[in-house]
């Protein structure tokens, strides 16, 4: 990963020195572990796992080896205060295969991670290799055609994230994200390095940062932003939910019944 990545994350993490303080909880962190459902898995590694957001519920709700990579060091800091196990390799690295035995983990996970990569086909083919056979992928990225971002773009001409914006947040956007996905090409390109999608994740509205400060702000539109988002998750296509999980299966069977999950 270019040394710029780094740099940008940690003027992001500044003065944050516990996963309380973190102030972007999403609810694609909230779904974990209950996304794992019945399969089992005994040995997972959370890649690029940031603050442990995702790491904590795992070690504290399922009973499973947790192991947590990242390289940014106000990140690692956190997650050994967390007691939560670590293993520092930069995902991005070509050159350097990840320093992981053959079929190592049952379960990887990658949340909005593949939109930092520059070789993401790299990252695939190591994830791939590091996964038990029958080992399941869980993975999310920002969806650039769902319905939540396609109104700046088309009514505005502007650009999913503005450089000069006073929000911190579009700004880390615009100077982390390097790929840009939708909810179909992610799945088409995991698909193509040996993988079976089995099931798309649709997280509601309910303990996101984001969310709570729509409840702060008015009740009855947050309610009202729940219930719409429901409806459009419940009967339209995930191709237009703005951050679906993705989950996966190490195979090249294509067997098996996709399903969509609402949690």
């Amino acid at each position: 990963m270019r040394t710029s990545a780094v740099e940008i994350e940690e003027r992001r993490l500044a003065g944050i020195e516990s996963v309380e303080q973190y102030p972007s909880f999403h609810e694609r962190h909230r779904v974990f572990p209950a996304i794992f459902e019945e399969r089992a898995h005994r040995r997972i590694i959370d890649l690029s796992a940031g603050v442990g957001l995702v790491g904590q519920r795992i070690k504290d709700g399922y009973p499973a080896e947790i192991i947590c990579n990242d390289i940014t060091p106000t990140c690692l800091k956190i997650l050994q205060k967390m007691g939560l196990q670590t293993v520092s390799f930069d995902l991005d690295d070509e050159q350097t295969p990840y320093p992981i035995e053959d079929g190592a983990f049952d379960a990887a996970i990658s949340l909005a991670t593949i939109e930092h990569l520059l070789h993401p086909d790299y990252f695939l083919r190591q994830v791939q290799r590091i996964l038990r056979d029958d080992g399941y992928l869980y993975i999310s990225t920002p969806n650039y055609a769902s319905i939540l971002y396609l109104p700046r773009l088309v009514l505005k001409g502007e650009t999913f994230h503005n450089p000069l914006s006073r929000n911190e947040r579009t700004r880390y956007e615009f100077y982390g994200h390097v790929r840009y996905f939708t909810y179909k090409t992610l799945l088409e390109f995991v698909s193509s390095f040996g993988f079976s999608p089995r099931a798309v994740y649709m997280p509601l509205p309910a303990e996101s940062a984001h969310y709570k400060q729509r409840l702060a702000r008015s009740r009855p539109k947050a309610l009202a932003y729940r219930y719409a988002m429901t409806f459009m998750y419940r009967f339209l296509s995930p191709r237009w939910a703005p951050e679906p999980v993705l989950c996966f299966q190490k195979s090249v069977d294509g067997g098996g019944r996709f399903r969509k999950v609402l949690l």
